[in-house]
């Protein structure tokens, strides 16, 4: 097991790729701790475990809410004493940040302080607990929409979604400079276009899906298992010489 006799912090663990982290992680021998902002896909993250025969717990609150991240990390200590691995899969995409009569700038600080500032209090939170217990590995989830633009139709130009995502990558390589002789290590994954629930408006859409697919040489998007075991390996000690990176599992669309 790649995971054995750590401990895992998920944000996000209700659903998509968060859920495939948490799923995956218990498989090999990880304890979990799946936090998400609604309780009910958090347990079911949690039961799911336990009933392949795993570890976990659950919690849920916001990652832009500071008190609320802190009892995250406070319920992950409580419970099994230490944090090993963090998941910073929490997220959201312009097209649910906000509701439809939104303002432009109401959805820019709402996707912001919950991909960007998220990332960095549940991050801030956990290190200390990291630091007490000798090391860790910080992994945040950006995106290939950090590294290069939206194609026209599937964004605008005021889209806060790009922002977003290139400031998590940015965060991930200073992050990981300061934090490299502590023995934490901070990379982030830059995953394609994945089925999850944020990209449900996209892939029930047939006209766009066949675009989007054509676009990652591939020839497919990619399954929240994809981005999965990039986390799995990060997570493990088999990159224990690995740090600042973003790691891209895009089927090859930024290749191109």
């Amino acid at each position: 097991m790649r995971l054995k006799g750590k401990v895992a912090l998920i944000t996000g663990g209700g659903s998509g790729i968060g859920r495939a982290c948490a799923l995956l992680f218990a498989k090999e021998g990880a304890s979990v701790v799946v936090s998400d902002i609604r309780p009910a896909p958090a347990k079911d993250t949690e039961e799911r475990i336990r009933d392949d025969g795993g570890d976990a717990t659950s919690t849920t609150g916001d990652v832009s809410i500071t008190s609320e991240v802190m009892e995250m990390v406070e319920t992950t200590i409580k419970t099994y004493g230490k944090v090993d691995v963090l998941v910073n899969s929490a997220g959201v995409a312009s097209r649910n940040a906000a509701g439809p009569n939104a303002t432009p700038e109401e959805l820019w600080d709402r996707l912001i302080e919950i991909n960007l500032k998220g990332t960095f209090l549940v991050s801030y939170h956990t290190l200390p607990e990291m630091e007490k217990h000798g090391g860790g590995s910080i992994i945040n989830l950006a995106s290939i929409i950090g590294l290069v633009g939206h194609s026209k139709g599937f964004g605008s130009a005021f889209d806060p979604y790009p922002a977003s995502k290139g400031g998590i990558i940015q965060f991930t390589r200073n992050m990981a400079i300061f934090c490299a002789d502590k023995n934490i290590r901070v990379n982030c994954i830059c995953p394609g276009y994945t089925r999850t629930e944020l990209t449900k408006a996209l892939t029930d859409d047939h006209e766009k899906v066949s675009i989007l697919e054509q676009k990652h040489p591939m020839g497919r998007l990619g399954e929240p298992e994809d981005i999965a075991y990039a986390a799995l390996y990060l997570g493990s000690d088999e990159s224990s010489f690995v740090t600042g990176i973003p790691l891209v599992v895009d089927g090859g669309y930024t290749a191109q």
